[in-house]
């Protein structure tokens, strides 16, 4: 495994896993994937990350990122973390490898706080979250509908221990 910064290249490899997780209804509010312009703007220029599967030729196995959470200066140093497997690449530790990385690249840039808001149906998330020492803030009760049905999410923060 090799993880190195997400480049536009890599955007349709990106953008089929991201579907991927989005097909699962336990991953995202989002119905479909949007185009490159689309996301480059929605997430921050750093902290943007590919995992690469060793044998494979340099194929895109998950990928991670960071949307600014406020357009408020006081809020500069919070972001919302993203992070997304291949399916077929589920359960071999390229989550919680991504989401180590993209902790220290928050950090190596500015970012004090890293939230994520994840569906309670997806425990896999909330234990790599977990193991990457976020903590549960608490459960927002139908926060939003998808396809006609309120779901909840379970808010995680993660503070750092370097960037003050």
């Amino acid at each position: 495994m090799q993880i190195i910064p997400l480049l536009a290249e890599h955007w349709e490899a990106v953008k089929a896993i991201y579907e991927e997780g989005i097909a699962t209804g336990n991953a995202t509010f989002q119905l479909e994937a949007p185009g490159w312009a689309e996301w480059d703007r929605g997430h921050l220029g750093h902290s943007r990350l590919v995992v690469l599967g060793s044998g494979s030729a340099g194929v895109v196995i998950g990928w991670a990122a960071l949307s600014p959470v406020s357009g408020r200066r006081v809020y500069a140093g919070v972001a919302e973390v993203s992070v997304y497997v291949a399916a077929a690449r589920r359960g071999e530790g390229v989550g919680i490898a991504l989401l180590r990385t993209l902790i220290t690249e928050s950090e190596r840039n500015g970012i004090w706080t890293l939230q994520a808001g994840i569906f309670p149906e997806n425990m896999a998330s909330v234990r790599i979250h977990l193991q990457c020492g976020f903590r549960e803030v608490g459960r927002r009760e139908r926060i939003g509908q998808m396809k006609g049905v309120w779901r909840d999410t379970v808010l995680m923060e993660r503070r750092s221990g370097v960037v003050e």
